[in-house]
């Protein structure tokens, strides 16, 4: 079965074509986002919280860290 991340023909959350586009995996969860949507994520208030608790996964060994769940543009991280 192929991996979403290289199958996926559409960002995960504005849904644009990611024909011929970079494309990057979400820190907060598993999306497959366009460059503009992970700009966007990066400037999320959560966005260094996110990116710990996934080194701290990889750090474990879980090397399939589903995220800490994306809180959208508004929401916060508890």
């Amino acid at each position: 079965m192929p991996d979403h991340f290289f199958a996926t023909r559409f960002c995960d959350r504005c849904h644009c074509s990611l024909a011929g586009k970079s494309r990057r995996m979400s820190r907060f969860n598993t999306d497959c986002l366009c460059s503009e949507c992970a700009e966007a994520e990066r400037r999320h208030p959560d966005y260094r919280k996110a990116a710990d608790a996934e080194l701290e996964a990889v750090r474990r060994g879980d090397r399939n860290f589903p995220g800490v769940g994306w809180p959208g543009g508004n929401g916060r991280l508890k």
